[in-house]
């Protein structure tokens, strides 16, 4: 399964200032933590060979983000249209957000992400964004 068929489009991130709105950056006030939203991430994914078969669906968070000096330091939330099940996950975490038999040879949902980082576990590489891209992977059921 793959979701090439996803819109490429970037989100744009917007920074989460909490209860505390004057506080810049996404950082709630005394805290070493920054939350990022990423409202509206489209994705379809390509199950045309699996196609009426049991599967379970899971959510990824890719083990290594260039920036992240430990996994403790990130931690993904999302909410979903309807069709995949609400969750988080660290990096190197999976989640199952779907289990059932594949519909057809498309399945789409919508999610939004919150992201929150610990300011303590970056350490930003020169030339570089904080960035990652999740994925799913698909396991079909007996």
């Amino acid at each position: 399964m793959n979701d090439s068929a996803s819109p490429r489009g970037r989100v744009q991130a917007q920074l989460d200032t909490g209860p505390d709105s004057s506080t810049p950056g996404g950082q709630f006030a005394g805290s070493p933590y920054a939350v990022v939203r990423f409202n509206g991430v489209e994705y379809r994914l390509a199950t045309a060979r699996y196609a009426g078969r049991r599967a379970r669906i899971f959510y990824v968070v890719p083990a290594f983000i260039p920036g992240l000096r430990s996994p403790a330091g990130m931690r993904v939330e999302w909410r979903t249209g309807g069709l995949f099940a609400p969750g988080t996950a660290g990096p190197g975490e999976r989640r199952l957000v779907w289990s059932g038999t594949v519909p057809g040879p498309w399945m789409s949902e919508r999610f939004d992400l919150r992201v929150q980082f610990d300011l303590r576990e970056l350490r930003p590489v020169p030339g570089a964004a904080l960035d990652f891209e999740s994925y799913f992977e698909i396991e079909v059921l007996p």
